[in-house]
């Protein structure tokens, strides 16, 4: 590699903070996503449920 691309990676003896904390904030931002369109589905299908039920009745 070169030397410069090396150092950007090392970050100046930081690279184990830096990288873990752009880790943790790129899963945050993942989860951010992911979480309400699986809620999402889980209150449309229970909203479809009573919507079911109330027409049997």
């Amino acid at each position: 590699m070169l030397p410069e691309i090396q150092e950007f990676f090392h970050m100046g003896g930081y690279a184990f903070y830096v990288w873990s904390s752009y880790g943790l904030c790129f899963i945050v931002l993942v989860l951010n996503i992911i979480i309400p369109l699986c809620r999402e589905k889980v209150i449309i299908r229970s909203i479809a449920i009573q919507v079911h039920r109330k027409q049997q009745k």
